[in-house]
Parts: C-alpha cells; sequence; structure tokens
C-alpha cells in the first residue's frame, strides 16, 4: 500500500448528496406488473437512465467543485535542463512533475469520491495520443485528450522519446481535466516585478556556465546550475531578473577563478 493510499484511508468521505428513489423507476415496476406494451416500458426505461445519468453529472460536478475548494497550487519541482536545437544551445526550465501533482491531488480527490487514469495509443509512425478519465464513484466520467509527436529533444532514444512524450501528455490532460494551476516558484509565489532577461543574455550565461563546468572536470552541469538558481533565487536562467544579471556574470565568473586556482 503506497503512502497517499494509507493517508487516504484515513481521510474522511465527503458527504454524498441523498438520492431519492426514482418514480420512474416504481412506474416501470407498474408498467411490468400491469403487462403494459414493451414500447411502453423501453421508453420508461430510457427515460429512467436519463434521469440517473442526470444524477450522477449532477454529483460529479458538485464533487470536482468540492475537490478544486481544496487543492492548492501546485510546485514546480522539476529542473529541466538540455542541450537544445534552438539558437541558445541549451534548454532550461522548472515544471511541475506528474509525481509531484499526483503526491498533492490524489488524497483530495479520493475524499471526493473522484479518481482518474489514463488511456495511451502510441501505433508506428503516427502521434502519442493520452486520454485522462477523471471518474466519480456515482459513474458519471469526463474525458480529455491531447496528442503529440515523439519528443526528440535531448539525446533520447526512441523508447524514452515515447515514455517522454507520455509523460508530458499525462501530466497536461491530468491539469486540464482539474484546472489544476501552478507555482512560479518553490515558495508559491507569482514571478512580479521587473523585466527578465533577454535571450542573447541567457545564452551568455549559458555559456559561462559551460566554462564553469568545464573548469572542474567530473561536475555535473545539472547539479552546478541547480546551485546557481537557488543563489539567483530563480526557478530558471530565463526567470532571473534583468537587474540581476551583472550578478549571475559576477557570480560564474569568480567560480571559473576560483576553479583555474
Amino acid at each position: 500500500m503506497t503512502a497517499i493510499a494509507a493517508r487516504t484511508e484515513d481521510l474522511p468521505l465527503a458527504p454524498t448528496p441523498a438520492v431519492a428513489a426514482s418514480p420512474m423507476l416504481a412506474l416501470m415496476h407498474d408498467a411490468i406488473q400491469k403487462g403494459l406494451p414493451i414500447d411502453v416500458i423501453r421508453e420508461l426505461k430510457a427515460m429512467a437512465k436519463e434521469m440517473a445519468d442526470d444524477q450522477s453529472r449532477r454529483a460529479f460536478d458538485a464533487a470536482m467543485a468540492g475537490a478544486k475548494a481544496e487543492i492548492p497550487v501546485i510546485v514546480k519541482n522539476k529542473l529541466v535542463d538540455f542541450e537544445s536545437k534552438g539558437e541558445n544551445g541549451r534548454t532550461t526550465y522548472r515544471h511541475e512533475d506528474l509525481g509531484e501533482i499526483a503526491r498533492t491531488v490524489d488524497p483530495i480527490l479520493a475524499r471526493h469520491g473522484l479518481s482518474y487514469r489514463f488511456q495511451t495509443t502510441s501505433d508506428h509512425g503516427q502521434p502519442v495520443v493520452v486520454t485522462c478519465i477523471v471518474a466519480h464513484r456515482d459513474g458519471h466520467n469526463e474525458r480529455n485528450t491531447l496528442t503529440a509527436g515523439r519528443d526528440d529533444s535531448g539525446k533520447k532514444n526512441s523508447i524514452q522519446q515515447i515514455g517522454s512524450t507520455i509523460t508530458y501528455l499525462q501530466r497536461y490532460t491530468l491539469k486540464a481535466a482539474l484546472g489544476l494551476a501552478a507555482a512560479a516558484d518553490d515558495d508559491g509565489k507569482a514571478s512580479e516585478g521587473p523585466l527578465r532577461l533577454s535571450e542573447e543574455q541567457v545564452e551568455e550565461l549559458n555559456r559561462l556556465i559551460d566554462q564553469a563546468v568545464d573548469a572542474r572536470p567530473n561536475t555535473d552541469r545539472a547539479a552546478w546550475l541547480e546551485t546557481f538558481l537557488q543563489y539567483m533565487k530563480a526557478p530558471a536562467l530565463n526567470d532571473i531578473k534583468a537587474k540581476d544579471f551583472g550578478k549571475g556574470k559576477a557570480a560564474i565568473a569568480n567560480a571559473i577563478k576560483q576553479a583555474g586556482k
């Protein structure tokens, strides 16, 4: 049993509105007892199904509203940094990974009788398709589908390309289905204040970082970048404030100088 599942078992379930016995079911019972024509019974059955579907849809909407009121802003906990084909030569950014989303929303959804699952297709030569299905315990479910090509960023093999795209689409279909928002950084504060770095400034910092990493053999670039971003109090290079560009350059230059001693 996972820690999330264990926590979920301890949570009280959100109350479900009592559903009165359907008058349509009573009418169907009477119709059968009286031997009414089968067409009449079929029509009553269709009407009963329509009413049940409407009730389950209303229960789903109420559960979603209750869950969304409890779900906090999701923290962007994952740093991505890799060589890219763009002009800057590198791509760096932060996002909330699927595990962080699940850790945050699963106990809350379970409390409101909601769950989600994914359906995936990745036929040879075709785009990857992922559908997120959010379902309520009363039977209603809603789907959100996204399609994308295989992720050839970085240096992935064919299986990794498919896996990366599936994970990406799972994350975005779930976020779309639940209407989730993400924090700008670990303390949840929105990005405010002065303009961020230009593309040229980001490119210059990337070049300097490469020099700093090369100056110390066996240095992990991602770890070095993580430490630098913590120092700059920014989730990614392109989130560094323009006024702090000089501070960043000076810090990297000092690291290069120290490595040369």
